[in-house]
């Protein structure tokens, strides 16, 4: 899908379009590819003369080759940007999908291969505040700055399943289900809170690189020092999101532990109760020369009750000493 946005009146206005003829005269400031087709890049080859490679989205690119500045003064960053996901709803777990841009000529082009909720929040955002975008580059830096906003949402999400999970777990007696429930919802915040402290670091550095670069103004570079400010608001949150999951985890794991002890228990508890009674009967079924039954006629109800004390014994002294 090819998506060009031009600034109208101090907004930003788009026009989504796969044909060259409506697109041929506008001045873009902000051309968006997602999923882009062969005839998507033919157009934009023609229109900007800027080759797309195939490739520019691809996961194997070198760390160190993800931010550059080319000899014609093209600017490349490649970006993840987090998609938090729902497997109630889209069925797809919380992701980071990489974003290619190149700022040429007072246009940024962006490349993805699914729509991201950050670009959705800054087009919607740009079309009702005015003057919030004045070129290509304040589209990128508002881009960085929706996806640190993006990712505090997601932690304060983060916080609520979390608490959530807490009163399941440390609030009320914990099944084996109830415990395997909160690990599941434990792992997936877990990979959550992981792909945002990820997600900041990846900006951060996309930050820093467009500060050494020397392309943004003084008020740029303050928006950008805010940005930079909350990311690092953000690490700290991550962190001690880590120590919660962490603590849960082991509550829980304790808790299913705990379960599986009382289960061992009631194995342990019968099998010491079973011995005597097991002993007895043994005796007495292997003594062929004194058997109470042959010479006592109430020999059987003896060695029945005999066998019945043995067992309510262990059981009552178990039960003193509060192991029942």
């Amino acid at each position: 899908m090819l998506n060009v946005f031009t600034l109208v009146n101090g907004r930003l206005f788009q026009q989504e379009s796969g044909g060259s003829g409506p697109l041929a005269e506008l001045q873009p400031v902000w051309v968006d590819l997602e999923d882009p087709t062969p005839a998507d890049k033919e157009w934009i080859a023609a229109r900007f003369g800027l080759a797309i490679p195939d490739d520019i989205i691809d996961e194997d690119i070198e760390e160190s080759a993800r931010f550059y500045r080319e000899d014609n003064g093209e600017l490349h960053l490649r970006s993840d940007f987090l998609i938090e996901g729902d497997d109630a709803i889209d069925g797809k777990p919380a992701r980071n999908v990489r974003v290619a841009f190149i700022l040429r000529d007072n246009v940024l082009f962006s490349v993805h291969a699914e729509d991201l909720p950050v670009f959705r929040l800054l087009r919607l955002r740009a079309r009702r505040t005015p003057a919030l975008i004045e070129d290509a580059m304040d589209v990128l830096l508002k881009l960085y700055e929706t996806d640190a906003e993006y990712s505090a949402d997601v932690l304060e999400g983060i916080y609520d399943t979390l608490e959530s999970v807490s009163d399941s777990v440390l609030k009320q007696k914990i099944t084996d289900e109830v415990a395997a429930d909160a690990l599941a919802a434990i792992a997936r915040e877990e990979d959550r809170n992981g792909r945002i402290r990820r997600n900041a670091m990846d900006t951060r550095r996309a930050l820093s690189f467009l500060m050494r670069s020397r392309l943004l103004t003084a008020e740029q570079l303050e928006d950008v020092r805010q940005v930079l400010r909350d990311i690092d608001s953000l690490d700290s949150h991550t962190v001690f999101l880590f120590d919660k999951i962490n603590f849960l985890m082991d509550a829980t794991v304790g808790f299913i532990n705990l379960n599986q002890s009382r289960i061992i228990k009631i194995f342990s508890v019968a099998a010491v109760a079973l011995l005597p009674p097991t002993l007895i009967a043994s005796v007495y079924g292997m003594n062929f020369a004194h058997m109470p039954e042959l010479g006592w006629r109430f020999g059987y109800p003896f060695s029945l009750l005999l066998m019945a004390g043995s067992v309510a014994a262990p059981f009552w002294y178990f039960r003193r000493k509060g192991w029942l």
